[in-house]
């Protein structure tokens, strides 16, 4: 069987000598939460477009979504400006999620400006507090739909139903749901609860899951340990509404990218063309326009 193309709708680039960016989270002392010391093999080395061009390039990979990276930058727009000028050169990445506080006052004037390159078709802003129900933070995920922008969120299933909420209150942005919520357990118990947040926030139909980042909270996956994830994920939103990423580099540390991609071929191997085509690849074409 020949392999499907595939958008990665996850990706993340940077340049450590870069005097307009910053990566907080890969500096010598910062301590990730889930990653903690296996972050540290990622740390004090690039990763450029042309790093991920040339490490996929048996994957069949056709286009690729870059989801912010820098952190503790002073302008975010440097961000997409930089990654804009990639694409240029590269062809990678052919969209770009990029990073606005959407909780201060002025943030439209900063959407404006990203989107001065055509490549910037979503913002994430992991934001902090309880922000789903901020007035604040609603001010600005309303000025997305001006902008004609995606909403990229890292929910977990605690707060679905309020992402399930607040995308109903705004039912002409779309938000798509990080990471399958990052199931951050794998437990029976926190299975049953994320299974329940899924179903809640699928009742919503402006919402999509994107399939990525298992590894993180699974270091030693396996095609079984990632199947009832994967496949809840579609139960729940259908495959209409789901799409492949890999959080690429990040989860090079847990595998390879070819065996990554042959565990999603696997997993909906029972579908039919056309389904696995869209959540391969159709879905995003879509929904970033690329």
């Amino acid at each position: 069987m020949s392999k499907l193309a595939f958008v990665d709708t996850h990706v993340h680039f940077w340049d450590l000598q870069h005097p307009d960016l910053a990566y907080s989270w890969l500096q010598p002392d910062f301590v990730h939460p889930q990653l903690r010391e296996q972050l540290d093999r990622l740390k004090g080395k690039n990763y450029l477009a042309e790093d991920f061009i040339a490490e996929t390039r048996d994957a069949n990979v056709t286009k690729a979504i870059h989801v912010q990276a820098a952190l503790g930058i002073e302008d975010p727009v440097q961000e997409s400006a930089w990654l804009s000028a990639a694409g240029e050169r590269t062809g990678f990445p052919h969209g770009i999620v990029a990073y606005s506080n959407l909780k201060k006052a002025d943030v439209a004037e900063e959407l404006a400006r990203h989107c001065e390159f055509s490549r910037v078709k979503g913002i994430r802003d992991f934001s902090d507090g309880d922000y789903l129900v901020d007035p604040d933070f609603q001010r600005g995920y309303a000025l997305l739909e001006r902008f004609n922008l995606i909403a990229s969120l890292d929910v977990e299933w605690e707060d679905m139903e309020k992402l399930r909420d607040l995308t109903r209150k705004y039912p002409n942005v779309v938000a798509v749901l990080d990471h399958c919520g990052f199931p951050k357990q794998r437990t029976d118990e926190y299975f049953q609860h994320w299974k329940q947040g899924m179903t809640t926030l699928a009742e919503s139909e402006n919402v999509v899951c994107k399939i990525s980042g298992l590894g993180m909270c699974d270091w030693r996956w396996t095609v079984e340990s990632i199947r009832p994830w994967v496949r809840y994920c579609i139960e729940a939103f259908g495959p209409e509404r789901c799409m492949f990423g890999t959080n690429w580099p990040v989860d090079k540390l847990f595998s390879t990218y070819d065996a990554l991609i042959a565990a999603y071929t696997e997993i909906v191997a029972d579908f039919s063309q056309d389904e696995r085509i869209a959540m391969f690849s159709g879905n995003a074409e879509r929904l970033y326009g690329i």
